[in-house]
């Protein structure tokens, strides 16, 4: 047997008689939540992101497409990939953090935080577009800042929650 080998049997035995009993159960205990704890953020996470993004890309590429041509004009582009995937990355991360993520989410407060997330966020946005964009209108603020209000409470709270309670229930 080497050394080192020697060495580290040494040790374990050292650490198996000066460790209180019961210290092995609780940090087995705490690993445990911890995974139970992770498995719900990637449950919540991923159920936020099914839930949000399909819902956005149906309004903005089939319910608000003309309004947002007719208002904004020239301004509209083609979709660019990479930019889209990063916000949508970002703002559910936004949403487990400031809204979903909490041990002691409800669903209503989930609701009531979720509209103020996406309402601060989604003005933000639209109210530094009409102060510095010389085609951007009021009646796209009032329109998109209402749709991300809905849609951030919604994804947050309707699905969001309720199915990473179903799927993964709280530790």
């Amino acid at each position: 047997m080497s050394r080192a080998r020697r060495r580290g049997r040494r040790w374990a035995q050292d650490v198996a008689t000066t460790v209180e009993p019961g210290t092995y159960y609780r940090w087995v205990r705490r690993l445990k939540l911890l995974e139970a704890k992770l498995k719900r953020t990637v449950v919540l996470y991923l159920a936020t992101v099914i839930v949000l993004v399909p819902i956005d890309f149906l309004f903005l590429g089939l319910v608000a497409k003309g309004f947002f041509a007719s208002q904004v004009g020239d301004m509209l582009g083609e979709i660019r990939l990479a930019p889209a995937i990063l916000f949508y990355l970002l703002y559910v991360a936004g949403i487990l953090v400031f809204v979903s993520g909490s041990a002691t989410a409800t669903w209503p407060s989930t609701l009531r935080y979720g509209a103020l997330f996406g309402l601060f966020c989604y003005a933000t946005f639209e109210l530094t577009s009409l102060s510095l964009l010389k085609y951007w209108t009021w009646a796209v603020v009032l329109v998109d800042v209402s749709w991300g209000t809905f849609v951030t409470a919604a994804a947050s709270t309707l699905v969001g929650l309720l199915v990473a309670d179903w799927l993964a229930p709280r530790a």
